[in-house]
């Protein structure tokens, strides 16, 4: 089948079969290999991207679901010279260690946000539940996202 999506504000056309995932169209498709494949079932969030404008899991979105869709990967947020404020936060509070859960932990920590009105402790550490960091324990995680709330 053909989709037909915008990824990071640029047009994008596939032809692949029905059953491809959407994080398989970004990274096999597109190239786009920010977006890491943890699990395959949804558990991990490594996958994270922003879908219509709010974080999903890209390992649960069919090709023709994507149909028409805005896509937003880690490489759509900011460059190496002029880095998202998230991703600065995250440098700035060492909220990483092997950085493969990164990308997907800063979409969704866009998102809340970005969605999520009086972000403190708890609201972060449960907006970040399918997000597993198997390295920092979370707590600089919490920090960074705090960082960037406080600041919007």
């Amino acid at each position: 089948m053909k989709v037909s999506l915008q990824v990071n504000g640029e047009p994008k056309d596939v032809e692949v079969p029905e059953n491809t995932l959407l994080v398989d169209i970004l990274r096999v498709h597109l190239g786009l290999t920010g977006t890491h494949v943890g699990c395959d079932t949804s558990q991990c969030g490594a996958c994270t991207v922003h879908f219509n404008g709010r974080a999903v899991k890209s390992c649960t979105v069919l090709a023709g679901q994507a149909e028409g869709a805005e896509v937003t990967t880690i490489e759509g947020i900011g460059t190496q010279e002029d880095l998202h404020p998230m991703q600065e936060a995250f440098r700035e509070c060492h909220a990483l260690q092997c950085g493969f859960c990164t990308p997907g932990m800063i979409m969704q920590a866009i998102d809340l946000v970005d969605n999520v009105d009086d972000l403190d402790n708890r609201s972060i550490r449960e907006g970040l539940e399918g997000n597993i960091c198997r390295c920092t324990g979370y707590h600089n995680i919490v920090r960074a996202i705090q960082s960037v709330a406080d600041a919007s």
